[in-house]
């Protein structure tokens, strides 16, 4: 198998590799502390390359449907935050676990949901729509959220929480434009699967390096971590179907994959945000909460192959050695 090959089938299995990468993560910390340090750099290199590849023509055909994506953004940025905090607060949890469960909501789409969708057979085209004006919002839409609206102590002040996250996406658009300006449209087309491999090898070292200190973390507070995993899947779940039922008027493709987007949120880059901001609690979440969003693709995949009309993409071969 040449490295090539070898690339090449990374690209085709990531969702497998990075549901692995949580689990040896979480079964061996000395790998998730080597990988810390690179959390921040993992997270935004999947963005970039994700922008890099983007054709942006493709959001011309949505320019003529601007109160779908403004829907879809709303709900996405505004209405599913508010309805967490309402429901934890009825439900009366507090403390670190509602505030994750309320970031995680407010946060935009994750980039890879555009590879899940194409995958599973849903609209990528519009994925990558939602997920780019979601992201261009954020820095506005989080902070107000988290801070103003919900009242919630990050120790953090709004405006240095609006830089902090303008100043990662900006950043990740700025590398790609001139990454594209310099390949070109023929390179980008030729290196898609090369390109595709190194965005799943950044995603599974940043799933290495969130599960640091989570290990430990699970010992002394086990109850805790399994509330997370129970409460990042159900999140997911929920989310998910409420969305696709929400938007079902633009047909059954559109509804699941609205839902994908709204259940599959950017925790990474909030984490991003906060850094050392963040309760370890909070932190926490997030690593669990990564679980679902590797996971359920698989699962559900029967039931977004039956709205998407379509059948999705074929497995992909081992590689031969």
């Amino acid at each position: 198998m040449s490295p090539l090959q070898l690339l090449h089938w990374t690209g085709r299995n990531g969702t497998k590799i990075l549901a692995i990468g949580v689990l040896v993560g979480f079964a061996i910390p000395p790998l998730a502390q080597l990988a810390r340090p690179m959390l921040v750099p993992m997270l935004l290199l999947p963005l970039i390359i994700a922008l890099m590849r983007l054709d942006w023509q493709i959001m011309g055909s949505y320019v003529g449907r601007p109160v779908m994506i403004g829907l879809i953004t709303f709900w996405a940025l505004i209405v599913s935050p508010v309805a967490a905090y309402l429901v934890t607060e009825a439900l009366g949890i507090g403390g670190g676990l509602q505030t994750a469960l309320v970031l995680m909501t407010a946060a935009p789409p994750i980039v890879s949901a555009a590879a899940i969708a194409l995958f599973v057979g849903l609209n990528g085209e519009l994925v990558v729509v939602a997920v780019i004006v979601c992201m261009v919002l954020a820095p506005f839409t989080l902070p107000l959220i988290a801070l103003a609206l919900l009242g919630l102590e990050l120790q953090i002040s709004l405006l240095e929480f609006m830089l902090r996250l303008g100043g990662l996406i900006g950043s990740a658009f700025i590398v790609a434009a001139i990454a594209r300006k310099i390949a070109g449209p023929a390179w980008l087309r030729r290196q898609a699967p090369s390109l595709d491999a190194g965005a799943v090898l950044a995603m599974l070292v940043f799933a290495l390096a969130i599960m640091d200190g989570v290990t430990e973390f699970t010992f002394q507070r086990p109850i805790y971590v399994v509330a997370c995993i129970v409460a990042a899947f159900l999140a997911n779940l929920v989310l998910q179907g409420v969305s696709s039922l929400l938007f079902l008027k633009f047909g059954g493709r559109d509804a699941m994959t609205i839902g994908l987007l709204s259940g599959n949120c950017n925790m990474g880059l909030v984490l991003a945000v906060l850094a050392d901001k963040a309760s370890f609690e909070v932190i926490v979440f997030f690593a669990m909460g990564q679980l679902p969003m590797y996971m359920l693709p698989a699962v559900l995949s029967p039931i977004y192959r039956r709205f998407s009309g379509r059948p999705p993409a074929p497995p992909a071969k081992p590689p031969q050695v």
